[in-house]
């Protein structure tokens, strides 16, 4: 281990073992990042920049109430650790209840398969940048308005407990984001694209297919007719599929939204069943190479692969150790926080449904007249509900894919929905595109992922 890592670990050793003997439990979690962002608005540079954030938090637990305090300067921990002790002692009047788990030692990097963005100039981004831009306004002269973001962050993380853990983590993450606007007279139509990777920079410099495909379905749209609003049997590609299980399952599978919440966590009782028998879902940062991916969670829990439903039947939820503690389960490695600003809280790493059996082309049998929907536009939960916005769809008719069709939202509730699906394609596709938002932390990274489905009986909004 390294002098310098040597000496800090000494340094969090003394705080903790000065410090712990006033709660239940402390820990000290610091964090370095750099990055770059880089946001374009047609010929307008609205961003340009690259950053360097060095700060830390201590959690502090005391008969059951938390206490937080953020900071940037090392020199004032120790007054940050004052603080958090200080009003985790105010407010706690229970017990502390955190799942067992080892307290581990370890510095773990998460491996790059290409090259790391922070060897790449600041030149060199923007220049990918700009190429991009020109190609979504290079595909039609309806294209009036375009955007492009590029980023990049590469964290490193030290977590210190008073249980003994010391975990130094790092890892680098990518995203870009492209958008195009398209107008004819009156109407207006966008497309929208987003690639993230944890692997390498070359994964964000081929993607003129995919760039020119956000600003051709802007542009194809244009002259599409509505979809005639009705309830319909529809089949979703995986992308959809990945956002599905992620809104709409995923956020009410984690266990603090049900412990909070006595009527969800009814709602979601283990056992109960939810689909089909072939219906599998899982999550997990325990896969390598994934956005959600990583080896230890902002507690020190070790990263595993969560069952959340087998064979249609709910068999699991996702935990921080304070939630599975609680509930009298196992910690699942789930707590996450998006920067050293926020604590942990329970979020999703990698989530998926497993692929079936059915051949993609067998689930659009017998359909005599239906939706088939591709890719997203937005979306939004609430609570059991959602609604999406496909980003591309066409009409089935008698089990053959018809002729396109714009302005598709797929709305349902998610129980019923899973209720509802049909058959279960033999396909899948790992979706990096997922920033997620929860408890004000949003853009946090994560994976999606799935086969195409078949679900009958959904609502499909579009023009009356």
């Amino acid at each position: 281990m390294p002098s310098l890592l040597v000496d800090v670990q000494n340094l969090l050793s003394d705080l903790l073992q000065r410090y712990s003997s006033r709660v239940d439990y402390l820990m000290i979690r610091l964090e370095e990042a750099e990055g770059t962002d880089i946001f374009l608005r047609g010929e307008k540079v609205e961003t340009l920049s690259e950053a360097i954030s060095i700060g830390g938090h201590i959690r502090a637990a005391y008969k059951g109430g938390w206490g937080f305090s953020s900071f940037n300067h090392l020199t004032t921990i120790a007054e940050r650790i004052e603080e958090a002790i200080a009003a985790a002692r105010m407010v706690g009047d229970e017990e502390t209840v955190l799942a067992p788990i080892e307290a581990v030692q370890a510095v773990c990097q998460l491996p790059l398969t290409g090259t790391n963005p922070r060897y790449i100039s600041l030149t060199r981004k923007k220049e990918l940048c700009d190429r991009y831009c020109d190609l979504l306004k290079s595909v039609d002269h309806c294209i009036t308005t375009t955007s492009v973001r590029y980023s990049d962050t590469s964290q490193r993380v030290i977590i210190a407990t008073s249980e003994g853990a010391f975990i130094e983590q790092s890892w680098v993450d990518m995203e870009m984001r492209f958008a195009a606007t398209a107008r004819d007279d009156n109407t207006v139509q966008t497309g929208r694209e987003t690639i993230g990777s944890r692997q390498g920079f070359e994964d964000l410099i081929n993607l003129d297919t995919q760039v020119k495909s956000a600003a051709q379905r802007a542009v194809a749209a244009l002259t599409l007719p509505s979809v005639k609003g009705n309830t319909y049997t529809v089949v979703i590609d995986p992308i959809l599929t990945g956002l599905f299980v992620h809104e709409a399952f995923g956020h009410l599978s984690e266990a603090d939204m049900a412990y909070e919440n006595p009527d969800l966590l009814e709602v979601m009782t283990i056992g109960r069943r939810f689909g089909p028998k072939e219906l599998q879902i899982f999550d997990g940062a325990a896969p390598n190479g994934h956005r959600g991916s990583y080896l230890y969670d902002d507690e020190g829990t070790p990263a595993t692969t969560t069952q959340l439903i087998q064979d249609g039947i709910l068999v699991g939820r996702l935990h921080s150790r304070e939630t599975a503690g609680k509930l009298g389960e196992a910690a699942t490695g789930n707590a996450r926080c998006l920067n050293y600003h926020y604590a942990p809280i329970v979020r999703m790493t990698n989530t998926w449904i497993e692929k079936g059996k059915t051949p993609v082309a067998d689930l659009f049998s017998g359909i005599k007249e239906g939706v088939y929907a591709r890719n997203w536009l937005g979306g939004m939960t609430n609570g059991e509900m959602f609604t999406f916005s496909a980003g591309e769809a066409w009409m089935i008719r008698n089990g053959k894919i018809a002729e396109p069709v714009k302005d598709v939202t797929l709305s349902g509730n998610v129980f019923q929905t899973l209720t509802d699906i049909e058959a279960i394609g033999d396909d899948f596709y790992w979706d990096e595109s997922g920033g997620c938002g929860k408890g004000g932390q949003n853009g946090l990274s994560v994976g999606c992922g799935g086969p195409s489905l078949r679900i009958r009986d959904v609502v499909v909004g579009g023009e009356a």
